[in-house]
């Protein structure tokens, strides 16, 4: 009995330690769940709907607004050039001079005649007025009487044959110095001192083109013109606003003439040949940089889209089935939104149809999206604000 004592004594011992050690030790926590990644952050751009010009690029070449041949009106030798080749010219500008002389004696010889007809008709008109009295008194007959008056208006007759035999003369000596018909840039002389012109038909000298302003002739396809044309008659399209279509023309290298031009007219034929129809528009010149005969191309706006918005191309997909945009709604989520393009404007597409005003587009960021996850939007510069049409909108040509 004694001997079991301790044995019970350190087995109370032993329960009241491990009693002691479970009550002081705590329960783990269980492991925190791993954090979610944030939304990827996208550009987007706000639909603001509104009145956007579309725009049509055109090829096209320059031509004189104004374009004269110099010829010869008096036959003879040339003597003297009296124009630098290549340089600008005013109207009434003296160019070249022809022997005057055989015109010279022919206006001295038309005057030597309009005198003596005058001589004549001072002795004519004498001999009337003497026999009018006499007839009336019966001192004359009748008939001598008609005799002086018929040769008082014969030698009226025959000076004012001489008056414009005089005039003609003085006319041909004015042709033998030939002047410019109009201001403008001449070109090479072509003939020399000493060339026989004039003889037979008229001989071109020289060629005078103006070319401030130039005209700017473009064409465009007949079934482009009809297609617009019909689209504004069904109102799908609007006409810009009147007052001449602003064009802006691009030269060969691709640069931009600073002085934007004028839309004139549309014809109204189509060329059998090539099936377009031509449009002439005033391109200013100021400094002469610009040739007739320049290929360029012109941008100019025809008509006027109602609640379109403009997008950067980046935005848009294009494909054989069609064009689409990437649109977030409310909820953060992607959706794909099929568009319709209505052309090019300023490195822009112009969108006619598929979207809402308010809506945000993606335009930056495709490469963080993830199918099924949401995304941030954030406005990239210079988003929100409405498409507004050009100050100047161009008039659609009339045809």
């Amino acid at each position: 009995m004694a001997a079991s004592m301790p044995n019970l004594r350190f087995l109370l011992l032993v329960w009241a330690a491990a009693l002691i050690a479970g009550c002081g030790r705590q329960e783990a926590p269980p492991p925190a769940a791993a954090a979610a990644p944030p939304p990827p952050e996208v550009g987007v751009v706000t639909v603001a709907l509104g009145a956007v010009g579309l725009e049509t690029e055109l090829p096209g070449r320059l031509e004189a607004s104004r374009v004269a041949q110099v010829r010869a009106r008096a036959a003879g030798i040339v003597q003297e050039r009296l124009f630098r080749e290549g340089s600008d010219v005013r109207a009434g500008q003296p160019l070249f001079r022809i022997d005057p002389a055989p015109y010279r004696a022919a206006l001295a010889s038309a005057e030597a005649s309009l005198a003596r007809a005058e001589a004549n008709l001072a002795n004519a008109s004498s001999l009337a007025d003497r026999y009018k009295p006499l007839v009336e008194a019966n001192a004359i007959s009748k008939q001598e009487y008609a005799n002086a008056v018929a040769a008082q208006k014969q030698a009226q007759a025959e000076v004012a044959v001489g008056r414009a035999a005089v005039e003609t003369a003085r006319i041909n000596v004015g042709y033998a110095l030939v002047t410019a018909p109009i201001s403008g840039r001449i070109g090479r002389a072509l003939v020399t001192e000493g060339a026989l012109v004039g003889q037979g038909e008229p001989t071109p000298l020289a060629l005078i083109q103006q070319v401030q302003p130039l005209y700017a002739n473009f064409t465009q396809s007949a079934t482009e013109a009809l297609a617009l044309r019909r689209a504004l008659e069904q109102g799908r399209l609007k006409r810009a606003e009147q007052g001449g279509a602003v064009v802006r023309v691009l030269l060969e290298d691709g640069t931009e003439h600073p002085q934007p031009g004028r839309l004139l007219f549309s014809d109204l034929t189509v060329d059998p040949a090539t099936g377009q129809v031509t449009l002439r528009a005033e391109v200013p010149n100021p400094n002469g940089s610009l040739l007739p005969g320049l290929y360029v191309r012109g941008r100019l706006v025809q008509a006027q889209a109602q609640n379109a918005v403009l997008l950067p191309q980046q935005a848009v997909t294009r494909g054989s089935q069609g064009d689409t945009v990437m649109v977030v709604g409310s909820d953060g989520q992607v959706a794909q939104r099929p568009v319709k393009i209505g052309g090019s404007q300023g490195g822009q597409w112009v969108v006619l149809e598929g979207l809402k005003a308010g809506e945000q587009v993606i335009v930056e960021g495709f490469q963080k999206m993830r199918p099924g996850a949401p995304v941030k939007p954030v406005p990239v510069n210079g988003a929100g604000a409405p498409p507004v049409a050009p100050a100047s909108a161009p008039a659609a040509p009339r045809s």
